[in-house]
């Protein structure tokens, strides 16, 4: 486990996920993670563009709100091409 690399969500990863839709129905949303967006003072949610299997809504973006996601399967990770400005930066503590 120790050459494990820590996963976080990347912007052109592919992801799959599902969450609750209303009256009991489950919405699942493939496509590329374009970032994520804030809802009003306290929601996020997750800016998704659509993938072929959407057919017609593909390259849509579709706002998925964290709190009714269920679950998310990563299809393709797309390396994180931001680079740590602080990784090299001597801090000064006072």
């Amino acid at each position: 486990m120790k050459n494990e690399k820590k996963l976080e969500f990347t912007e052109g990863s592919v992801y799959k996920n599902t969450s609750l839709g209303g009256r009991d129905q489950l919405i699942e949303t493939t496509g590329t993670f374009k970032g994520f967006i804030s809802m009003g003072v306290d929601e996020t949610g997750l800016l998704i563009e659509l993938g072929k299997t959407h057919r017609n809504m593909e390259r849509k973006i579709r706002i998925v709100p964290l709190h009714v996601i269920l679950l998310i399967d990563v299809l393709d990770v797309k390396e994180n091409e931001k680079k740590d400005e602080y990784k090299d930066m001597s801090h000064y503590v006072g």
